[in-house]
């Protein structure tokens, strides 16, 4: 029986590891990308960029989510390995918890970090929440 997997990804070089942990160790199995959103990156993105935060941001993200999951798309068929790709908005760890509880996901597997500098430690490690919190396993990639 195939195993439900689920990759946050957000494109950076560490989620781009995760993703091909994922399909190398699991190819036979259902393995789901999510890219979330995060309406306080964007506000912040916004700010530093001198856009305006509230008119344009989420078309902006949703562009930005399609690249990502198109991304994700191309590095999984380079290694003849279908998966899916799903769109949240919200906190990060908060809604890649949700979507692997209400889509029965079994396994997590993740960069350790997407960003870098000041704004990780601001905005905190999402791998960290995520290993935390989630009932079921998690890998974590460096």
């Amino acid at each position: 029986m195939k195993e439900r997997i689920l990759v946050p990804f957000d494109g950076s070089p560490l989620s781009q590891r995760a993703l091909e942990r994922a399909i190398t160790k699991h190819p036979d199995d259902q393995i789901t990308v999510l890219y979330v959103i995060d309406p306080m990156l964007a506000v912040y993105e916004a700010e530093a960029k001198g856009l305006p935060a509230a008119s344009t941001w989420h078309d902006r993200m949703k562009e930005r989510a399609d690249e990502i999951c198109a991304d994700a798309k191309e590095q999984a068929g380079d290694r003849d390995c279908e998966i899916t790709t799903a769109t949240e908005i919200g906190r990060p760890a908060r809604a890649i918890l949700e979507y692997a509880d209400g889509h029965d996901i079994e396994h997590i597997i993740i960069g350790s970090h997407g960003r870098e500098g000041v704004s990780r430690l601001v905005l905190g490690s999402v791998a960290e929440s995520v290993m935390r919190q989630a009932p079921i396993p998690v890998t974590i990639v460096r």
